[in-house]
């Protein structure tokens, strides 16, 4: 089956979900290249606020995971937009819009040969919500909570 076909069999919220991805990992990968970060949070920031909800509900933690799903999927399919700081900023817009708090978390290292390393990663609550497969070996920096500077 091919991707059109498996996305045209997707249900109508999962295929809206990848396309608010793709947008979003797309608008921060070229804010991040084209505007200082402060401008890029508070775009962002106003982004998260349209069209918010209200959790409620036994589906929370469904609409939650299939958020993540969304953005992972997307990041793995489109690599040039899909890095690490991309995705946590998607996930963490499309999160709040659906009334989910996270933590934006960067985190540093060197490695072996002397050079600068950094990962990004979205947390709730000390959990890993994405970008977490080597965030143990960065030391975190302070959370970015919200998009506000």
């Amino acid at each position: 089956m091919g991707r059109l076909s498996r996305f045209v069999s997707l249900s109508t919220r999962e295929r809206t979900l990848l396309v608010q991805a793709t947008i979003l990992l797309a608008l921060a990968r070229i804010g991040l290249r084209t505007l200082p970060f402060a401008t890029l949070r508070n775009i962002l920031s106003k982004l998260s606020t349209i069209g918010r909800r209200k959790r409620g509900g036994v589906s929370d933690n469904r609409v939650g995971k299939q958020i993540i799903w969304a953005v992972d999927t997307v990041g793995r399919h489109l690599p040039l937009i899909g890095t690490c700081l991309t995705q946590a900023l998607a996930a963490h817009v499309l999160l709040s819009r659906s009334g989910f708090e996270s933590e934006l978390r960067i985190g540093v290292t060197r490695d072996p040969n002397g050079k600068f390393l950094a990962h990004a990663w979205l947390e709730k609550q000390g959990a890993i919500l994405i970008g977490g497969d080597c965030s143990e070996d960065y030391t975190p920096m302070p959370a970015l909570n919200g998009l506000k500077p």
